[in-house]
């Protein structure tokens, strides 16, 4: 059974944020000292990295559910939640990274790079960083985050200079193990490589790789054979070296129809029509061979390739097609252009673009959609009201209640925050915007509010006593 995946389904998580803390600072004469809630802790994140030692996507295969840890609540005493351990994920050197509609997000190339698959959550903001002028003792805090979980796909296109194709039983496996030394299952029945097999060659002071594809068949970028499932790895390739079955058994097949089938199926898969061609003549030690090879040489010469004749086996011509390929493998290097360095773009945003937008539906419903608004709902404890009132007031400042009543938003008419699958439906109020007065004097607690004066409190006893007498008096039956 091979041990070769080159393309699985992963799901990832990224950890969620821990909540923040809602605390009142106490000590002895000193009970109420003021909020002291901690921030909580950010999630973990999901990161893809290049690791030149792992060469398959094997151990997603068997384990496709990935998740990073939370990131841990707020505490008192302004004691911040422990940040979430990123898990960082290991992959093969060319895998590509695409979402479920199989738009590429990253194509990692390089040993280290990196792609956060999955972004952790922001950990909430404790009652002690909420606090102000205006809110001295706020009696919430906010909610953690949770982390971006997502399908992705990953495919593995091997990073190769150097591509061997052909017909099953050409000779691919012995060419590679000969000039390189790779491994490979060698065997005389068709299909003996299942699996792409990369080996690396010096040839004077140039070092490539080259990899052995499994074999194609007429029909290979439509599905039949293994031909669609390898066909991504020779992408990335330099040069391209048809190898070429001088000797075949099979009536019906001669080198230059060989090639011709497998030029249409690269054709039909796309995308490897500006690569140079190299045509390898194998299996000339056998004397039929030889003698096909003689004979078709010319030809194909005249069509524009360049033409080498082997045998993997006697070991015939495999210095100057080594050589030969080094040569194709330096020129193609050094015609690629010089990578500059990262640049980072800032593009701030325009000066009117408000962060949300306003819709109506065809329900009636308005919906709201921004990251601002979305966010600040999956941060807010809607069993306490005052982070309830504490939304309203942010979501007015914003400029989302002015947008409603623009859009022509009534009394009672429905808002929708976020989008169908996490959205916050209510029944939308003008009055929102003094979300203060609905819910008191928010963030204002009168246990930190300063003692009264003795004198004061004795005279407010006193008057309280003197009028609780005269009630008294007014309804007594003397």
């Amino acid at each position: 059974m091979t041990t070769f995946v080159d393309r699985v389904e992963l799901n990832v998580a990224a950890g969620n944020g821990g909540h923040g803390c809602a605390s009142v600072h106490r000590e002895k004469f000193k009970p109420l000292g003021g909020p002291d809630g901690g921030n909580g802790g950010r999630g973990g994140d999901v990161i893809l990295v290049v690791d030149q030692d792992i060469t398959t996507l094997l151990d997603y295969h068997h384990h496709p559910h990935r998740k990073a840890t939370n990131g841990q609540p707020g505490a008192g005493d302004n004691r911040e939640g422990k940040n979430g351990k990123d898990l960082i994920l290991p992959v093969p050197d060319g895998t590509v990274v695409l979402d479920n509609n199989g738009e590429v997000l990253a194509d990692l190339v390089g040993q280290g790079t990196q792609f956060v698959a999955g972004q952790g959550g922001r950990g909430g903001l404790g009652n002690a960083a909420l606090a102000s002028a205006r809110r001295k003792a706020p009696g919430f805090a906010l909610l953690g985050e949770p982390g971006e979980s997502r399908d992705i796909v990953l495919e593995l296109k091997t990073v190769a200079d150097v591509a061997l194709v052909g017909y099953p039983s050409a000779g691919k496996s012995s060419l590679i193990s000969v000039l390189s030394a790779a491994k490979p299952k060698i065997a005389d029945y068709p299909f003996t490589t299942l699996v792409p097999n990369l080996g690396v060659v010096t040839a004077g002071a140039t070092v490539y790789t080259i990899a052995d594809v499994p074999g194609l068949i007429p029909g290979a970028s439509q599905g039949r054979g293994l031909g669609l499932e390898f066909l991504r790895h020779v992408e990335r390739c330099e040069v391209l070296v048809h190898v070429l079955d001088t000797a075949t058994l099979e009536s019906h097949r001669d080198p230059a129809s060989d090639l011709d089938v497998i030029e249409a199926e690269l054709a039909q898969y796309g995308g490897l029509g500006d690569r140079p061609r190299v045509v390898v003549l194998n299996k000339v030690d056998i004397p039929d061979g030889k003698d096909l090879a003689d004979m078709i040489r010319p030809d194909l010469e005249a069509r524009g390739y360049r033409v080498f004749e082997v045998s993997a086996v006697a070991r015939q011509g495999l210095k100057e097609l080594s050589y030969a390929l080094a040569d194709i493998v330096a020129t193609a290097r050094a015609a690629k252009p010089v990578q500059e360095a990262t640049r980072i773009v800032i593009r701030p945003k325009a000066v009117d673009d408000a962060g949300f937008t306003v819709t109506k539906e065809a329900d009636g419903l308005f919906r709201v959609r921004g990251e601002k608004p979305e966010r600040w709902v999956r941060q807010t404890d809607f069993n306490n009201d005052e982070a309830v009132g504490y939304l309203a007031d942010r979501l007015n400042r914003l400029g989302v209640e002015a947008a409603l009543l623009k859009a022509g938003a009534r009394a009672m008419d429905g808002v929708a925050i976020g989008s169908d699958e996490d959205a916050v439906v209510f029944d939308w109020e003008p009055s929102m915007s003094a979300g203060a007065e609905m819910l008191g004097r928010r963030g204002e607690d009168h246990r930190f509010e300063a003692p009264r004066p003795s004198a004061q409190r004795r005279r407010d006893r006193d008057a309280e006593r003197d009028e609780a007498q005269g009630e008294y008096d007014d309804f007594s039956p003397f």
